[in-house]
């Protein structure tokens, strides 16, 4: 287990938000294509391979940059994947990495063990079949303890508390001397990632992306025995059911989903062409280089590292015990007050999107602007992220889909005009969002700027108070004393403005010419309803995927609002829907409707003649009967349904939109992090 010192960042949060279902998102992949792969301890087993192999990959920067029509994107994000965990204080949130990491933490039934996976030089010290025996040892060992004796101990709950009380238990588990908390908790935050081996067997689709987002809530006997209690919430998580079921939940802050997408899908492939190698040794392989094979290696080249699985013994006494009841109990009312619906519309994809000469984004985008409003006869804000990579450690800027465009398209579908008029409405909308998504991939949007521009003003309430005002607020490394976002009230003066004061915690420890000033006046931008309203988003929405994902989802944004994770594929689409019970199933029903109606005016209205199913193969019939083969041209051709020609057009989208959902709910749950540099100040 590396020892080495940990790199820290700040970053500020809302205290009384907690990670789950407000921001850790989540992939379902899809099962192993190798049946011997499809149960638990194998599927996760090659899973860690594959991961580790992604690992090794990314430290010694042999990982080809990701590029989008040829732009190559910035790579910074895969630094900060592995060995990186959220950590709460009292003065806020720090995402705490250790570079050097070597080992993994396994949770099975609530239970935690660690053991090393790496040596130094980050080589694979482990094989495929060793890692399935560790993990065999750690389920067998786990299993002594029955489900609700090992739910009283189950401290990975505690990660699902809001952001500052974790942060007083976290200094609850280390403030006794000789305990084992302290090193525990070292050595799960500083651990590549987490393996959560879940004992539960989902049956539906739905059940399986509850299970990935936020586990289940089962309760006998007045006893948490859901696989809720099998997560920590602060890192990066595999997944892996009893079924050999998988999937990915992420801890948000550091990273995009871009970036967890592509080791997702990396760990995917790298797991079928290993299976392909074990065939025929010239199969290719995914990596430029490759760990040199554990099981041919000298035992002793390995280094100071420990293979075998070992349990983290924690010391519980009654105020833990108190406070994981607790957090538990809030937790699961927390998943009570969510509820998920998943659309795997197979009716057609990409393809057919593309042949009607559309962007397949923007037309998933309005139909889901077209089943609300035909539901509630209103447009609501609507978010969807565009990824900003093209520029160094660029993140995602907003993109706002509501427009006076797609105001007319709603409006024009849902009422009693002719189809070409609707198909044609439909096209100026999506033509519009394209062209917002192009601007804000460009950095040319005004949500992260604005937002840019209230950090720096909310900065000027430091601790430091009128004088961090005068001075900027921040320190001379470039950032500035974390405060809590709730710190600032807000209260309306007699003419009507808003102003910030510092709550009174904040203010007894300025000094006396600071509490005489600690108070400023809001910017009348940041002061105006349109700012509120620009960041209370309804339908928050995030386009994120490829063929190695089945589903890709999130909870939702706002407790009014629907958080909607999708995914366009050649003939399909795939749609994660959640709220807090806001007839989710009746709005999921809602856009398959649409999906199935525009397909229906787009063949109306289309100008190309309809022809039946084709192929590249039966194009060469076309050829004169002379050249066939005697013979050959007997019987009657079966040549099925008559279909639109769907030419492959190229498609609008430019690869930058998705791959992201809201981390800004409002102002005081924006976790975007600038520094002075960042903002355009030295």
């Amino acid at each position: 287990m590396s020892s080495a010192s940990a790199s820290v960042v700040w970053i500020r949060t809302e205290p009384s938000l907690a990670v789950v279902l407000n921001l850790n998102p989540f992939f379902l992949l899809e099962d192993d294509p190798t049946p011997a792969r499809n149960n638990q301890m194998n599927r996760a087993a090659s899973l860690v391979v594959s991961a580790l192999s992604f690992v090794r990959a990314v430290r010694k920067e042999e990982l080809p940059p990701d590029t989008v029509r040829g732009t190559p994107l910035c790579m910074y994000q895969y630094s900060r994947l592995f060995g990186t965990a959220r950590v709460p204080t009292e003065n806020g949130c720090q995402i705490v990495q250790d570079p050097d990491a070597r080992h993994m933490v396994v949770l099975c039934r609530g239970q935690f063990y660690w053991f090393d996976v790496l040596d130094d030089n980050s080589d694979l010290i482990m094989t495929e079949k060793d890692l399935a025996l560790n993990l065999r040892v750690i389920v067998e060992d786990a299993e002594q303890t029955p489900i609700p004796e090992a739910a009283k101990g189950a401290l990975g709950v505690l990660s699902t508390e809001n952001r500052k009380v974790w942060a007083g238990l976290r200094e609850v588990l280390t403030r006794d001397e000789g305990s084992n908390n302290a090193d525990c908790l070292g050595i799960v935050d500083s651990s590549l990632f987490i393996l959560c081996l879940d004992y539960t067997e989902p049956q539906t689709t739905a059940q399986l992306c509850t299970n990935m987002l936020c586990g289940t809530n089962e309760v006998v006997k007045g006893v948490q025995i859901g696989t809720c209690t099998n997560r920590w919430y602060d890192k990066l998580q595999i997944i892996v059911c009893k079924n050999g079921s998988a999937g990915i939940n992420f801890e948000h802050t550091g990273v995009d989903g871009h970036t967890v997408l592509r080791m997702a899908s990396d760990v995917y492939t790298d797991t079928i062409l290993r299976f392909a190698k074990s065939i025929n040794g010239e199969a290719p392989s995914l990596w430029a280089s490759t760990s040199p094979d554990p099981a041919k290696r000298d035992p002793s080249s390995f280094g100071d590292v420990s293979t075998t699985p070992h349990k983290l013994e924690w010391d519980m006494h009654a105020e833990l015990s108190t406070a994981l009841r607790f957090a538990e109990t809030r937790l699961a009312d927390l998943i009570q007050q969510n509820e998920f619906q998943v659309l795997e519309f197979g009716n057609y994809g990409k393809n057919f999107m593309t042949s009607m000469g559309f962007s397949p984004d923007a037309y998933v985008q309005m139909a889901f602007q077209a089943a609300y409003y035909g539901l509630y006869g209103r447009l609501e804000c609507t978010y969807e992220p565009a990824m900003t990579k093209t520029f160094m450690h660029g993140r995602t800027e907003a993109v706002k889909s509501v427009t006076v465009e797609s105001l007319e398209f709603v409006k024009t579908f849902w009422g009693e005009n002719p189809p070409h008029q609707k198909v044609e409405a439909a096209k100026k909308a999506t033509q519009k969002h394209t062209a917002i998504t192009k601007d804000c991939a460009k950095a040319q949007g005004h949500d992260r700027h604005l937002y840019a521009l209230f950090s720096v003003w909310q900065r000027a309430l430091d601790e430091d108070g009128a004088e961090a005002a005068s001075s900027n607020g921040f320190s001379s490394n470039g950032c500035s004393s974390p405060i809590e976002a709730d710190s600032a009230e807000r209260a309306p003066t007699s003419n009507g403005e808003t102003l910030v004061s510092l709550d009174a915690s904040s203010a007894a420890s300025n000094s006396p010419h600071s509490r005489q000033q600690a108070t400023h006046q809001m910017p009348a931008l940041f002061a105006d309803s349109g700012w509120e309203k620009i960041n209370h988003t309804i339908i928050s929405t995030s386009n994120c995927g490829n063929p190695s994902l089945r589903h890709f989802g999130f909870g939702p944004t706002s407790g009014d609002g629907f958080g909607i994770g999708y995914i366009i594929k050649d003939d399909s689409i795939s749609i994660c829907a959640s709220s807090k019970h806001r007839q989710t199933k009746r709005f999921v029903d809602a856009l398959e409707s649409y999906l199935l109606e525009m397909k229906k005016l787009l063949r109306l209205t289309k100008k190309k003649a309809t022809s039946t199913q084709t192929s590249r193969a039966r194009e060469a019939e076309a050829r004169p009967d002379g050249s066939r083969r005697k013979g050959m041209g007997r019987g009657k051709a079966v040549k099925g349904s008559e279909e639109p020609v769907e030419d492959k057009e190229e498609s609008d989208d430019d690869g930058m939109g998705g791959c992201e959902f809201l981390l800004l709910l409002s102002l005081q749950k924006q976790m975007l992090e600038f520094s002075l540099t960042d903002l355009g100040f030295k």
